[in-house]
């Protein structure tokens, strides 16, 4: 094809000087750019200079040309052509083609978004009067290149005809069972973005793009577009692993599955990706086991997500399919049973499902080399320099293979205190901080992920107004740390002082070393003890200060920079099942794993998660289905522990000794929509509490059946399991240190008696079992609502590193189609308000109800939940709070809520954002809306972390 300068006027509008519509001319395409389809099929370079040109003269044209005008119109241009700039680009990082008619939808879609209306209204006048020109002045056969002469490059070069028909079949295939979906509407969308000469794999990108843009119509385009993404990744997996058969539909996958499944795993051995232990399996077996319609599960979110950072690749070439993917993962937590193929089916089969997920880690490196499953690790921090760096090399062995971290530095002397070694002061805890950030940010997790580390300090600690700092955009950068997470580790004396407004002592932990290893009533005792010695003057480093000054300020910089998160000591330690093994010194990255650490243990979990939609109808949950799934869920989870690898030994010594897990729930707010039941209700609440009994009950019951079979964990012995004293009996050593300061529901419905009698009789395999994460890719794998979250918005964008995604709530969908309210103009109402239907006047009020998004749900509703969780719960949850119009007062009772319902954590106070959802015509193709932004400067309120920070995700 021709690289020559193109000097024919290119129609991203017609020429005529001074019209809304004036003509852009192109530049030639150089590799890796967006190029341009012309409306004969030919292909043009994509210049957005020539935008801003017709864009001038189109305001020009509307609101005249004097120079206070032209200046004017100079800068708003300006910002309107990048905004499409980035629209582009968004959709094609890569380069790729877009067609003309698509650059003149999104002059018009920036156009409308900034409020330029007449401008926009005679942009699109013009447009159809050029279109009803053409049609006059050329016959159709010359507007468009006649599509059955499209020739297409394959891989080695060669061309051959476009073949429509296999195109067709295709999307047929990837419609099949979808009533909702327009066959015929994907395949002319696809024809009209290709042109002569095409390569092979661009073809299968502008079928994809086809369906994707039409997500806002129909969730169903979703299935669509991730079918239709399986043709591009079966030919680029099946030609690695050179079988003979390079292009296939999906219904041919039955029989090519099982060959290839045996090619992949001998390939993925040579080239160093898989253990080569894999191929002692019966793979003919497990070939046989592969169900191929499990792929068409999928929505797009999940399937690239799958591809682009979890699918194992070699010269940048992805060699796995789903469910040989799954079947890896499966093989890898298997290889130690003794009936390895039988367990291997029995797993993969629980996995590919999406009754249960896997944790992240787990998925990346399950029968790999290095099969490093864990997802979170817990560390402390001694108060020496040998041991500070030592943390610090622990931290980045740790990060390498995709584990997040939590670190507790409350061992670490205060700003000030005196340093015997070198008779000088320390330059306190902030410092090496500020070094652990670094750290995280140099190592990431295999290249998948950035590192992720989560300090916490005690709020008694010296420096804690420090600490409160660290994530502030001001000040003196050495001593900030803007990529780590911080938390506040609170005992519950403070806020008993908090309440009654008292006052708070800071200390140096090298003057007061044993608060850090004591709770509850022996906490305050001794923390009384030493405020009398300052008193006195034998502690003279340290500062006093009114305890709701510093509750205050620990709640401003929540409401600044979302950090630090607040996590309560207390219920943490007095509810652990092993607390006579140590104590719990800080959670992970994600605040849900409350485990003993100390400078010969690093705590580690192993995570996965209850697919809850797809254990519950609308009659209530199925609770046969759901002891079957966990029976198996906590034998994988336990399998990871022998298996997995330790970058550091105070790790494995831990984790072989101790034994926890973490199984958690995710797809909560779907679990709901099934049931029709709001989750601002008492029903949503008693659901909350229902279905984490029943995890709870048959996760401990599992555990003990695996005790009977394998033994009980090595620290069993003198553990709360040991005593009978289950997670819901252990509310009562909470209010026996609290008093009047909890108020905990502690109803139950299962026979605990019984479980208690066989936990006495046989023990427990794992000191904890149940802890609820974020999942904030496993859900988008499964195609649900992340973990316990509410909805954000029923029409936005996800973020993640595979790239943004359109999400639409097919339930509300699914609800508004029968009642004959889905159609253009509700999609258009659905984009002005953000996602909300609560201002569409023709939306029943139940169906407002059912729908409403996590800001208009009040928060409290969110801590009632997860209080009824955190009763059955042995270790914590990964709680995200919500806030449409934060203020002070509002916060402050929100967070003294929390506490007084025996929450042991909190995770992101999360606020509604300035930036607001495109509002985007019927038929556009960009279809990206925004989220909340994880810029803290574009936040109002709380400046939170984004839904979906694509850079917190270190647990799933």
């Amino acid at each position: 094809m021709s690289t020559e300068q193109t000097t024919t006027s290119t129609p991203y509008h017609d020429t005529r000087s001074g019209q809304p519509g004036d003509s852009i001319e192109t530049a030639a395409a150089t590799p890796g750019q967006i190029r341009v389809i012309r409306r004969n099929g030919k292909l043009t370079a994509y210049d957005p200079s020539k935008i801003k040109v017709a864009m001038t003269k189109a305001f020009l044209a509307v609101e005249g040309g004097g120079a206070a005008a032209s200046s004017r119109v100079h800068e708003t241009v300006e910002t309107l052509v990048d905004n499409i700039d980035r629209v582009l680009n968004r959709r094609m990082p890569g380069g790729g083609t877009v067609h003309i008619e698509d650059i003149q939808d999104q002059v018009e879609l920036a156009l409308m978004r900034e409020g330029h209306h007449k401008v926009a209204r005679a942009y699109v006048l013009y447009r159809e009067q050029q279109a009803q020109k053409r049609a006059a002045e050329q016959p159709a056969a010359q507007v468009e290149a006649p599509r059955s002469e499209l020739r297409v490059t394959r891989y080695d070069g060669t061309q051959e005809p476009l073949d429509t028909e296999r195109l067709t079949r295709l999307v047929d295939e990837a419609c099949h069972g979808l009533a909702s979906v327009d066959n015929r509407r994907i395949v002319d969308e696809t024809i009209r973005n290709l042109y002569d000469g095409v390569a092979e794999h661009e073809v299968s990108t502008a079928l994809v793009m086809s369906a994707r843009t039409l997500i806002e119509v129909d969730p169903a385009y979703s299935q669509v577009a991730a079918r239709l993404l399986l043709d591009s990744m079966r030919t680029e997996a099946l030609r690695f692993v050179h079988n003979p058969v390079t292009t296939c539909t999906q219904s041919e996958m039955a029989n090519i599955y099982p060959d290839y499944f045996k090619e992949y795993i001998k390939v993925g051995i040579e080239h160093e990706l898989l253990d080569p232990t894999l191929q002692q399996y019966d793979l003919d077996a497990l070939g046989q086991a592969l169900d191929h319609e499990r792929d068409l599960q999928f929505t797009y979110l999940g399937l690239q997500t799958l591809y682009d950072r979890y699918f194992l690749h070699y010269d940048d070439t992805r060699i796995e399919l789903p469910q040989a993917f799954f079947m890896r993962v499966a093989m890898g937590l298997a290889i130690n049973e003794v009936e390895r193929e039988a367990r291997a089916i029995e797993f993969y089969r629980l996995l590919s499902s999406f009754d249960f997920m896997s944790s992240t880690p787990t998925l990346f490196n399950s029968g790999t080399l290095r099969p490093q499953l864990s997802s979170c690790y817990l560390t402390t921090v001694p108060d020496h320099l040998d041991g500070i760096y030592g943390s610090i090399r622990d931290n980045a062995l740790l990060s390498k293979f995709a584990g997040g971290l939590g670190n507790d530095w409350t061992r670490v002397r205060a700003l000030g205190s005196h340093i015997k070694g070198t008779n000088g002061k320390s330059q306190g805890v902030v410092p090496f901080l500020k070094v652990a950030n670094d750290t995280a940010v140099a190592v990431n997790q295999g290249g998948k992920r950035k590192g992720a580390v989560c300090a916490y300090l005690e709020t008694w600690h010296l420096d804690i107004e420090e600490f409160l700092d660290l994530r502030k955009n001001t000040g003196d950068d050495r001593r900030r740390t803007h990529d780590m997470n911080t938390a506040n580790w609170i005992p519950d004396l403070f806020m008993k002082r908090v309440a009654e407004e008292g006052q708070w002592t800071l200390f140096s932990p090298s003057d007061v070393p044993d608060l850090h290893d004591l709770t509850g009533q022996a906490f305050e005792k001794a923390y009384v003890e030493y405020e009398a010695k300052a008193e006195r003057g034998e502690i003279k480093n340290f500062r006093r200060i009114p305890a709701v000054n510093l509750w205050r300020r620990m709640l401003s910089m929540l409401f600044e920079t979302g950090h630090p998160w607040i996590a309560f000591k207390d219920p943490c330690n007095l509810r652990y099942t092993n607390q006579h093994a140590g104590v719990v010194h800080s959670s992970n990255l994600c605040t849900e794993i409350t485990l003993h650490t100390n400078d010969s243990e690093i705590a580690v979990c192993n995570l996965g998660s209850v697919n809850l939609a797809q254990h519950v109808t609308e009659n209530g949950l199925d609770e046969e289905k759901v002891q079957r799934t966990i029976k198996t869920a906590m034998r994988m989870l336990d399998n990871v522990i022998e298996y997995n690898y330790y970058s550091v030994p105070q790790a494995r010594n831990s984790n072989l000794r101790h034994r926890p897990v973490g199984l958690g729930i995710m797809g909560f707010q779907d679990a709901l929509y099934k049931q029709k039941l709001p989750y601002s209700s008492e029903e949503a609440v008693a659901f909350a509490d229902r279905s984490m009994e029943m995890v709870s009950y048959h996760a401990i019951s599992a555990s003990a059946d695996l005790a009977a079979e394998r033994g009980h964990y090595e620290s069993y012995e003198g553990s709360l399991w040991s005593r009978g004293i289950l997670p819901i009996d252990s509310i009562e050593l909470l209010a026996e240190s609290r008093g009047d300061y909890l108020d905990m529901n502690r109803e139950q419905t299962m026979d605990w008696d019984a479980l208690r009698e066989k936990v006495r009789e046989h023990g427990m395999r794992n000191s904890n079992t149940m802890a609820i994460a974020p999942t904030a890719t496993i859900s988008n794998i499964c195609g649900v609502s992340q973990s316990i979250e509410p909805t954000f918005e029923n029409l936005f964008v996800k973020s993640n590193l595979s790239g943004e995604f359109t999400v639409v709530n097919p339930y509300l969908v699914r609800d508004l189609k029968d009642l004959g309210l889905w159609d253009e103009v509700m999609v258009n109402d659905l984009k002005y308000f953000d996602g909300s239907v609560q201002q569409i006047d023709r939306v029943p009020d139940s169906i407002k109800t059912l729908y409403a998004t996590a800001f208009e749900i009040d928060p409290r509703w969110l801590i009632e939940a997860g209080s009824r969780r955190q009763k059955w719960i042995d270790q914590a949850q990964s709680l995200n709070l919500y806030m449409a119009e934060p203020s002070g007062p509002k916060i402050d009772n929100m967070y003294k809520l929390a506490w007084v319902r025996g929450l042991k954590t909190t995770y992101y106070l999360r606020a509604a954002s300035k930036t607001r959802v495109e509002k985007t015509t019927m038929n556009k193709l960009d279809g990206k809306l925004r989220g909340v932004s994880a810029d803290p400067s574009a936040a109002a309120g709380p400046k939170a972390c984004s839904i979906d920070d694509p850079e917190c995700e270190a647990c799933q």
